[in-house]
């Protein structure tokens, strides 16, 4: 057998013990800077599909151009992080990357800047008519007439959402004297005094702005959150601008209300449908639009891809990673062990979320049995991540879920207990907000999966996924009837119901799972029953 020349043996052995990264798609030396020139990395740009060995990779960098699928994870079998220089995740399997113990991270501030200022190019642009303005001129007019815009001076900018960008707006508005009215159902007073900013609720919003900007994400819940019934509400010739996501606004509601001239002019990056070559707000000449290009500058670009190349290099180096989307790295059988527990911690979360719709200033877990035998402050991050992922306008993991809470001046923390009350493993949570508490207890069993076992005061059994409607009501003969009947009318079948009281003709709730999403009428329906307090659908 022919010997390996030295050079080249020495030349290979540095080699296996160099991190190599791959960058799929096209990034710029500035942005991969963190990663370039390092003695102990190896840096190729290459598209992955043309990669011929990719079972030498430690890391994949992309941006949207490369989709990750399972079955590139499987032929880079050595891969270990993932990077998306960006906010969306849409183009990686965060699912598959998390059972083959693969961390997924992004960049998820990288553009807040970017579209906090494109915002306020678009109010801008709106208030003073300049692309019309300059449409008019380009064609040969001169129109001065026809384009008197209004002041910003004194005027009332409502702010729907109130996350990493809608605090950016804030700091804007005060430059241009306006004043800030924050529609966000889980600020605290707190925190909005610190920030200089006025709560409302919704409609109050509405009512009071001159502007109006949305930043929230689109969920559930705020898909058409400004729709026919309620943008009635607006000022006479209010502008409205959408630099978030298009769904938020119903734009056929926007398409009349702009057609009446109630509204006086709307402003809008984002679309229900895009590219929008089709759409009819497009022709109105009281819309100005842009091609969703809120977060596309170059700093933006450049702050991304550093973002990711410097906390993949950490990550490398031994450091967690901060913007991880799934669960940090852990061995195979570690994870295993807590994964039935990671599941049942984060729809913990989501419940708690969605049953307590007020602020909420800290968050208590305990921890009881056989769970106390785990890693139990990954399942904590877990399910504080579960709790806010419906609440903030910018991806939550399971890492940056404690600086996130940190910003809305939330408070955690865990506990463990040798009182399971019974069970051989227990998982308590408590959210406390201004005015009111909640609390959950789960367990894992073994073949049942996850259980929630008590709501409150309240012993409870079931399984927590799918469609579920949490109803508070007095314990009196005729309520379940009256409910079923309800649901019935609007063709909401209930799969299982779990009742609970404390003692007869007292205080009681209703834990029921139906086969269907319950729309926002039919809960509305539910408590002009009149043994019924409260009635919330909860999505898990």
């Amino acid at each position: 057998m022919m010997q390996q020349p030295a050079a080249e043996k020495e030349a290979t052995e540095e080699t296996k013990t160099k991190a190599r990264i791959l960058v799929s798609d096209a990034m710029s030396k500035e942005g991969l800077a963190p990663l370039l020139g390092q003695d102990h990395i190896e840096c190729i740009q290459q598209n992955v599909k043309d990669v011929e060995d990719q079972d030498t990779y430690d890391a994949l960098l992309v941006r949207s151009g490369t989709t990750v699928t399972p079955e590139i994870m499987d032929q880079m079998s050595n891969l270990k992080i993932i990077a998306r220089a960006g906010v969306g995740v849409d183009n990686i399997d965060v699912d598959a990357a998390t059972k083959r113990g693969i961390v997924v991270i992004n960049a998820p501030d990288g553009n807040t800047i970017s579209t906090a200022e494109h915002t306020f190019a678009m109010i801008m642009s709106l208030a003073r008519n300049i692309p019309q303005a300059d449409a008019s001129i380009q064609n040969g007019e001169w129109n001065r007439k026809a384009f008197q815009g209004v002041e910003l001076r004194g005027k009332t900018l409502g702010v729907v959402g109130f996350g990493r960008i809608g605090s950016e707006i804030a700091k804007r508005a005060r430059g241009f004297d306006l004043s800030l009215l924050v529609y966000d159902p889980f600020l605290t007073e707190e925190r909005a005094g610190k920030l200089g900013v006025e709560i409302g609720t919704l409609d109050e919003v509405l009512e009071k702005s001159d502007i109006i900007t949305v930043h929230t994400p689109l969920t559930k819940d705020t898909k058409g959150m400004l729709n026919r019934d309620n943008l009635g509400k607006t000022k006479p010739g209010v502008l409205l601008i959408n630099c978030a996501r298009g769904g938020i606004i119903d734009e056929e509601a926007l398409y009349e209300y702009l057609e009446n001239g109630h509204i006086g002019g709307a402003a809008l990056d984002v679309f229900e449908e895009e590219p929008a070559q089709n759409n009819k707000l497009v022709g109105l000449n009281q819309v100005i639009t842009t091609p969703h290009i809120a977060a596309s500058t170059k700093e933006a670009q450049l702050n991304v891809a550093e973002q990711v190349s410097d906390e993949v290099l950490q990550f490398l180096n031994g450091t967690p990673a901060l913007n991880s989307i799934n669960l940090p790295t852990m061995s195979k059988e570690k994870f295993e062990r807590l994964q039935p527990y990671y599941e049942l911690s984060k729809k913990m979360g989501y419940i708690l979320s969605q049953s307590m719709k007020t602020p909420v200033q800290d968050i208590d877990v305990h921890y009881s049995g056989e769970v106390t035998e785990l890693e139990t402050s990954v399942l904590t991050r877990s399910l504080v991540a579960g709790f806010l992922q419906s609440r903030i306008d910018a991806p939550v993991n399971d890492v940056n879920a404690s600086v996130i809470a940190k910003e809305r001046g939330i408070t955690y923390g865990e506990k463990h207990h040798t009182n399971a009350l019974g069970y051989s493993n227990l998982m308590q949570a408590t959210v406390h907000g201004e005015n009111r508490y909640f609390t959950i207890y789960g367990t894992y069993v073994k073949e049942y999966g996850p259980r929630i076992v008590r709501i409150n005061d309240f012993n409870v059994d079931f399984y927590p996924t799918g469609h579920l409607i949490y109803i508070q009501h007095a314990d009196r003969p005729g309520v379940i009837g009256k409910m079923g009947q309800l649901l019935g009318e609007h063709d909401v079948n209930i799969a299982t119901m779990q009742v609970g009281r404390r003692e007869e003709g007292g205080d009681a709730i209703m834990m029921l799972a139906v086969d269907k999403e319950a729309g926002e009428e039919v809960v509305k329906h539910l408590t002009s029953i009149e043994e019924i307090k409260q009635a919330d659908k909860i999505e898990v």
